[in-house]
């Protein structure tokens, strides 16, 4: 299996320095897409990842969020997202896809061909996708994935 495309952002938020997925191999990692104006990503999706955050704290999971803005770029903008993330309570790292130059779609999601928000992507230790969700999932079924992930050896 390839490897997993190295994430393409512009800022971080809840985290101390950028995050790399080279940095996290070893791991295993969830990657949340969303956008804050995206129905299924705030009544699902995000509260998804900051359970999975919260249940798998004391694992190796890494739980990574990436607000891919592909439509209403005036109003999730940066300033925007600080506040729904301290709105929301969020506390996994939480990082802007690089915008695309003359392309509403972002950098990371085109290297993910993700279809939308929100999208749900499972890394192995390895370092190669696992899984690749778009819309809404059922929680024991992502949570079995990641277990089962986790309990592979490195």
């Amino acid at each position: 299996m390839p490897l997993a495309p190295e994430l393409a952002v512009s800022r971080w938020f809840n985290a101390a320095a950028p995050i790399t997925l080279a940095s996290l191999r070893g791991r295993v990692v969830m990657l949340h897409a969303f956008q804050m104006l995206c129905p299924g990503c705030v009544s699902h999706g995000t509260p998804q990842a900051q359970r999975a955050q919260q249940l798998f704290r004391n694992t190796d999971l890494a739980v990574i969020g990436l607000h891919a803005v592909f439509e209403h770029h005036a109003a999730m903008t940066p300033v925007s997202l600080e506040a729904f993330i301290h709105e929301y309570r969020l506390t996994f790292p939480i990082g802007v896809d690089e915008a695309s130059s003359g392309d509403p779609i972002p950098v990371t999601m085109r290297r993910y061909e993700m279809r939308g928000t929100p999208t749900c992507v499972l890394i192995g230790r390895d370092g190669t996708v696992r899984h690749h969700g778009f819309g809404q999932e059922d929680d024991m079924a992502l949570g079995a994935i990641i277990g089962t992930l986790l309990a592979e050896t490195p």
